[in-house]
């Protein structure tokens, strides 16, 4: 292993002091949209006051996380051209959500993508269904954030693993349970211009010792590791596995409750369309960023170095900035990083609790009959249960690689909450028992195969051969999902369905109804 100066796993002063800046900045729009955020309008979508450019940068916000930030350029910076294949499987999915999804679902919806789902079909199975398929992916992907934050305060700031995951949950709970959606999407949009500035400035700073030329940079990682870094095959060696991880990644996307619901803090289809253009702007921006921080850091900081620190890379992007720009710009890359999780897990929470109060408690529990008041007091109560349980998971999964949870969560959205959504919009024949078989079908599927794939089977349950031979399950479990709501709506002719998919269409293409 290379030696290497670095300050990293001490106690940095610029960052924590930038950390406490940014959260102290952070509750005070808190406090400012607590007293804009009394109805339930207020608390799920913001009233719907958000303009496109806006919700753009807090979509861009919500889906910039540090496992993009750190995780790709860390891959890219072990694995060279082939660690792209995660940001090149993001970004893809951004162009389908806005020609599929983005006007439909403004359109139809109210708060939740289950709004959509359920819109002809009956409402109890089909939302009590689709919130079982979106509080698995919450589930799975908040582990994965509050795991990585404990991981990476631990390593910055040098406060211990279990302190490190309660300050985070309680600063989220407070940006969730006080300011709603709009202290959620301000929040975002602070932490797109941070990360999106950090992240440019590092990049300046790297090409600066290159004379300002990428194909310098890239001449000299070929020069110290090959050829090998500039060509693909590396990282994913199987076609059916890139195929499964492709699916998962894009059409994911497309499934993530948390995203869909930043479509309805808009005031309607235009705006929702304009968003998800500036949010693909703005995402497809900061991957070709992370592209060369990875390069950076592989031939700045050296291989043998970032993986002696962190196996999986993950820091490579922090010993880039301390190794280009010192104590002080790794002070604030560390503060920034921080930041993108803090934000990434209020808008997960706030996805969690909208499901649990508005999905679960006032259309199944109270049938759609309830008043403002009482179902904000639910939305809240609603967040405090997911912020503890946010916490709770972040200590009990302490040590344990965690990695596999985001792909899984992507996976999940992809299998049971994205065939659902799309055949609901599209097909005329889609029933009730359709809905519930694709979506269960999609999300059991999904999580029973990762659990006998070789992330888990063989890396954390130690077997020598996995009974499921594919990494991601969504080639197999998002087929599944879509055969069964096929099938089983075919069997299941449901006329009252068919004759409210004329009024459907009218409100999904001119936005006649739209709340």
């Amino acid at each position: 292993m290379e030696n290497i100066d670095t300050t990293l796993g001490n106690v940095n002063i610029a960052s924590i002091i930038i950390f406490f800046a940014f959260v102290l900045l952070t509750l005070w729009i808190t406090y400012w949209a607590a007293k804009k955020t009394k109805t339930t309008s207020e608390f799920y979508a913001a009233d719907r006051s958000i303009s496109g450019f806006q919700n753009g940068l807090a979509l861009s916000g919500d889906y910039m996380s540090a496992a993009s930030f750190l995780g790709i350029a860390g891959m890219v910076s072990l694995k060279g051209y082939d660690g792209l294949i995660y940001s090149i499987g993001f970004l893809v999915g951004w162009p389908l959500v806005m020609f599929l999804i983005a006007e439909p679902l403004r359109n139809l919806g109210k708060f939740t993508f289950a709004d959509v789902v359920a819109f002809r079909l009956k409402q109890k199975p089909v939302r009590i269904a689709s919130s079982t398929g979106s509080l698995m992916t919450i589930v799975f992907y908040l582990i994965a954030q509050m795991v990585g934050a404990g991981s990476l305060i631990n390593i910055l700031f040098g406060l211990p693993y279990e302190i490190a995951v309660i300050i985070v949950g309680f600063v989220m709970i407070a940006y969730v349970l006080f300011g709603g959606m709009l202290a959620t999407t301000w929040v975002q949009i602070i932490k797109a211009v941070l990360l999106l500035s950090g992240a440019t400035f590092l990049v300046i700073l790297t090409l600066a010792k290159f004379g300002m030329n990428p194909i310098a940079l890239f001449d000299k990682a070929v020069e110290n590791y090959g050829t090998v870094v500039l060509s693909p095959g590396g990282f994913v060696t199987n076609p059916w596995d890139a195929i499964s991880l492709g699916l998962a990644l894009i059409l994911g996307t497309a499934g993530l409750p948390h995203i869909l619901m930043r479509f309805f803090t808009v005031p309607d289809a235009k705006q929702a369309r304009k968003s998800v253009f500036v949010a693909t702007g703005f995402i497809g921006y900061f991957y070709i960023l992370t592209f060369i921080i990875g390069f950076g850091a592989m031939v700045l900081v050296g291989q043998d170095a970032i993986s002696g620190f962190d196996k999986g890379g993950n820091m490579a992007a922090l010993l880039l900035a301390e190794s280009v720009g010192g104590q002080f710009f790794l002070g604030f890359i560390a503060a920034v990083a921080f930041a993108t999780i803090l934000a990434v897990v209020a808008g997960l929470t706030l996805s969690g609790a909208s499901t649990l109060s508005h999905d679960l408690y006032v259309n199944v529990l109270k049938k759609g009959k309830t008043d403002e008041v009482g179902e904000v007091r639910v939305a809240r109560i609603s967040t405090l249960i997911i912020g503890a349980m946010a916490i709770g998971l972040g200590l009990t999964f302490k040590g344990q690689n965690v990695a596999f949870m985001v792909g899984l969560a992507f996976a999940i959205a992809a299998s049971s909450n994205f065939p659902s959504l799309i055949l609901s919009i599209l097909w005329k024949k889609f029933t009730t028992k359709g809905a519930v078989a694709s979506i269960i079908t999609g999300a059991s599927l999904s999580v029973i195969l990762i659990i006998l794939s070789p992330t888990v089977w063989v890396d954390i349950f130690g077997y020598k051969e996995a009974v499921f031979p594919l990494k991601n399950p969504a080639l197999i479990s998002l087929t599944a999902s879509f055969i069964a709501g096929y099938l089983v709506s075919i069997f299941t002719k449901e006329d009252s369905a068919a004759e409210k998919f004329e009024d459907e269409k009218l409100r999904t293409y001119l936005g006649i109804g739209a709340e």
